[in-house]
């Protein structure tokens, strides 16, 4: 185990909308996509599972669409993303994954045996999509309908149901995988229900735009990126530097290869320098 100093690399935003029907949330999501590309909507893709209405907003540009059909399986989505992915797309919106998980539960209601333990047949399903999303090398924003949650409350000896807000129709906990996330109203207003960035934790409701995108984008563009750690890798010069900068940056398992080889650079160069090692007549001396 080692201690490292905190370091953040460059990151692709997962974020997520939750917001009733007609609350906006396909429209916001192309309009944070667009922040998030510097304008270039030719890099965003559209995962649609709402019969074309990623269709409606032609206007704002040439975006790309994927049109899904049921049954709306994780496997499905997964492929999609696959698709999107393979065509160098920057910004994935998946639109939205409310449908999968309808679908999971339409699934397991139909499995025979004991209810508890069919979810054993769900469960990894779930986790193999929510972990396409997160490792994914593209900005994800995903869309989720959201309904109206209640409660059993004892009133003169009665339970009476009550509303406590708007819940998203997803697995319970799900919206925790996301560095950010969005619920719209039905006004279009937003307000930041999770945030890991920082920007809108806190800060009072607001209509989503294109420079909300570009704010993001500024926030995952301000870390660190591997050309700049290989960098600081080939300018290493003595073994002890060198393990500090492992130290650092050794969860970015891209660059263990530029670790190994500039060991080995400077140990050969060491070998060379040492004069220690060189004979009179030009031969190695070992002790």
């Amino acid at each position: 185990m080692n201690l490292r100093q905190s370091h953040r690399k460059l990151a692709k935003i997962k974020m997520a909308l939750q917001g009733s029907a007609g609350s906006g949330k396909t429209y916001s999501s192309l309009l944070l996509a667009k922040g998030l590309t510097n304008g270039d909507l030719t890099k965003v893709a559209i995962i649609d599972t709402e019969n074309g209405s990623a269709d409606l907003y032609a206007h704002l540009g040439q975006y790309n669409v994927l049109s899904l059909t049921p049954p709306f399986t994780p496997e499905k989505y997964c492929e999609a993303i696959d698709i999107c992915l393979k065509a160098k797309m920057n910004v994935v919106i998946l639109d939205g994954i409310s449908q999968c998980w309808d679908e999971l539960i339409d699934f397991h209601s139909k499995l025979p045996g004991n209810s508890f333990t069919n979810w054993n047949k769900i469960t990894p399903r779930q986790k193999a999509f929510v972990n396409k999303i997160l490792q994914a090398d593209a900005h994800i924003i995903a869309t989720m309908r959201t309904k109206q949650d209640y409660v059993l409350n004892q009133k003169d000896g009665k339970y009476i149901p009550e509303k406590v807000g708007l819940k998203a129709v997803q697995r319970d906990g799900v919206d925790y995988e996301f560095t950010l996330v969005f619920d719209i109203d039905s006004k279009h207003f937003a307000v930041a229900s999770k945030d890991r960035t920082n920007l809108f934790s806190g800060k009072p409701e607001f209509t989503i735009n294109s420079a909300t995108g570009k704010k993001i984008l500024d926030w995952c563009n301000n870390g660190t990126s591997l050309d700049e750690v290989r960098e600081q890798i080939k300018n290493c010069n003595d073994i002890e530097t060198l393990r500090q900068l492992y130290n650092q940056y050794y969860t970015m398992k891209d660059l263990d290869e530029d670790f190994k080889l500039q060991k080995e650079t400077i140990e050969s160069k060491k070998k060379l320098l040492n004069p220690q090692n060189i004979s009179s007549n030009g031969t190695t001396n070992h002790a």
